[in-house]
């Protein structure tokens, strides 16, 4: 009896080591494919090797972005699919943009990652720098590069990147099902133009947490084709705050629905909860929302803006009725100081808003200002309980 015990415990350990052998993870590191990792030489192709080598392999595997290295990037697109379904990126070190200067190509995007399903991002540690200062000043109305772009990558996991100075926006998801983005630090002044946070578009299933975003454009820009957007334990510094839109830009057909913002701050951003849609689209925004918000010295708090894009009159379309339907909007839980007198600003469309609840919001305002108020601009059909200021919409 003794002996069949042993020879179990031992078939047991044989069959646990191959089970790991099987399942460890391979590491390709970047100096191994002819990466310098000094900050002033091209990068660009060694990482591209190394990621080849990552997505060619049959079992488990990652590329290696080693720590204490340096790692100048002018282009980088990384693909898929790979043949291996557990594919990582181990991001240690840091990698750094060419200055406007050295810049070669189009300017849509600096990295993109394209096709890679189920990739997890540990960048724990690891950090981009996008070199923005070099574009700002001198391409301030031109086209500037998103640093970070996504697109097609499902099940996608990123956490702990820190990014820094991106000529435009910092992370660009698209067509994406499924995605987590965690302990995520931006990093970018608050005049730096365009420079989102996240910018999302035709994706579903995306998920962005404990996270710090100071940028000088939208925290998060929820755009048109986005559904079951969740955005939880956030601090949006400087910015725009979290916006749904634009939509319906050029009378365009755009819907965005099942967007859940909960227990975030905002610090100094000229907007808080934002849904902005342009005159004369179709479609929807429904379902959304912002709920256990601290404000801290915003401008419009809360803000439904169906006349987004338009300075004058004459610049509404013909049919003024044509709009986005906003519906079933929840803000909930607000507390705070606001920095303009519109504190909450209902600005719908002729058609209305409808289902829309304000409850338990505590607006006050900071010390640069006297009074904060309500205004609501045509129909607004919803709920108004315990609202400070005074919701008076009818």
């Amino acid at each position: 009896m003794q002996r069949l015990i042993t020879c179990i415990l031992i078939l047991g350990f044989i069959s646990a080591t191959f089970s790991n052998a099987e399942t460890q993870v391979k590491f390709f590191n970047v100096m191994d494919f002819g990466a310098h990792g000094d900050g002033t030489s091209d990068d660009s192709n060694a990482i591209a090797k190394a990621w080849q080598g990552v997505c060619e392999d049959q079992g488990p595997a990652s590329l290696l972005i080693p720590l204490s290295k340096i790692f100048l990037v002018k282009r980088l697109n990384i693909s898929g699919p790979c043949k291996t379904p557990n594919v990582g990126i181990k991001f240690e070190g840091k990698i750094v943009a060419p200055s406007m200067n050295e810049w070669v190509g189009d300017s849509f995007s600096w990295i993109q990652i394209f096709n890679v399903n189920g990739l997890t991002i540990d960048a724990d540690g690891g950090s981009i720098d996008g070199n923005g200062s070099t574009w700002w000043e001198k391409c301030r109305k031109c086209r500037r590069p998103t640093s970070l772009r996504f697109h097609g990558c499902n099940g996608l996991t990123v956490k702990s990147l820190s990014m820094s100075n991106s000529p435009g926006a910092h992370i660009s998801v698209n067509g994406l099902d499924g995605a987590l983005f965690s302990q995520i630090n931006i990093n970018s002044p608050p005049n730096s133009p365009n420079t989102d946070g996240f910018d999302i578009a035709g994706s579903k299933n995306v998920a962005i947490e404990d996270s710090t975003l100071a940028t000088g454009d939208d925290c998060i820009a929820i755009n048109g084709g986005c559904s079951y957007i969740n955005a939880t334990r956030l601090v949006c510094q400087g910015g725009h705050g979290i916006s749904i839109g634009s939509l319906g830009r050029n009378q365009s057909h755009e819907t965005v629905e099942e967007v859940h913002v909960w227990n975030c701050s905002f610090i100094d951003t000229t907007n808080g909860a934002r849904i902005k849609t342009w005159p004369g689209g179709s479609g929807y925004a429904r379902k959304i929302t912002y709920e256990e918000i601290i404000l801290e010295d915003v401008q419009n708090s809360i803000i439904i803006d169906q006349f987004y894009g338009i300075k004058t009159p004459n610049e509404v379309p013909n049919k003024v009725e044509d709009a986005v339907k906003v519906s079933e909007v929840t803000f909930r839980g607000f507390k705070g100081t606001s920095a303009s007198a519109k504190a909450i600003n209902l600005n719908c469309s002729p058609s209305g808003c409808f289902n829309i609840t304000l409850d338990q919001i505590f607006i006050v305002p900071s010390k640069s200002i006297k009074i904060a108020f309500a205004f609501c601009k045509n129909m607004v059909n919803g709920t108004f309980v315990d609202t400070v200021p005074k919701v008076s919409c009818v």
